[in-house]
């Protein structure tokens, strides 16, 4: 896998890290950076978290390195669990910390790349501070996504999105809250000044054609599909 398309500071970062992209990120990388509809099937464990964010991180800091990253929400990322929403809020943390680290050694402007969580849990204090000063990429739920799209203010919030990523999509497909979820990422594609790119990602996903297009909606658009196996 090359990063001649990531930024120095990312490629630094990740190869720090790890020895070499696992093969779902290899091959999740360019679908993303191409700006493609992707779906992703992998096993746990085999770095999904990184297949789906490092590209999206990496467009974000190039664009804030150059031209300034805005106070928008650029991505949107959906899961279906409560817990999960947290735990991807705190493994992004370290990728981005370390990221920024490796721009204050290279003596580049610091981009600071703002996560935060909407769920019904969320308290008031930090809701406000999202109209404020609303974050790059905001992790929420099915049900916190749909009463955002009800508001002025999270309408005025998702206008700007560019990617949404769908965890778990197993979970949800196929019955009522999965429909409900459709019909939401189907106002947001409406909403939103710009295409929306939607990655979905599982690791039990049968038969994955079908779960491509429940991905993408009732449109002609195609849509890039991942499978990396699974395991029982």
């Amino acid at each position: 896998m090359s990063f001649e398309h990531f930024h120095p500071c990312v490629a630094s970062w990740f190869t720090q890290h790890f020895e070499r992209p696992s093969a779902v990120q290899a091959a999740a990388w360019p679908a993303i950076k191409q700006g493609q509809h992707t779906l992703l099937a992998a096993p746990t464990g085999s770095g999904k978290t990184l297949a789906e964010f490092l590209a999206i991180i990496d467009d974000l800091l190039q664009e804030g390195l150059t031209f300034g990253l805005p106070q928008q929400t650029r991505v949107l990322y959906v899961s279906p669990l409560k817990a999960l929403s947290n735990d991807i809020e705190k493994n992004l943390q370290q990728p981005l910390m370390g990221i920024r680290d490796e721009l204050l050694m290279q003596g580049l402007a610091d981009v600071d790349i703002r996560v935060a969580v909407r769920t019904g849990d969320t308290p008031p204090s930090a809701r406000e501070r999202m109209r404020r000063t609303p974050p790059h990429i905001l992790v929420t739920t099915p049900e916190s996504l749909f009463i955002l799209l009800t508001s002025q203010s999270g309408r005025r919030m998702l206008r700007d999105v560019r990617n949404v990523i769908v965890d778990e999509i197993h979970a949800v497909a196929g019955n009522k809250r999965g429909a409900h979820l459709l019909l939401s990422l189907e106002r947001l594609c409406a909403l939103a000044q710009q295409p929306v790119v939607r990655i979905g990602i599982s690791a039990t996903q049968k038969p994955i054609d079908a779960m491509a297009r429940y991905l993408v909606g009732q449109r002609d658009a195609p849509c890039r599909i991942v499978d990396t196996g699974h395991i029982r």
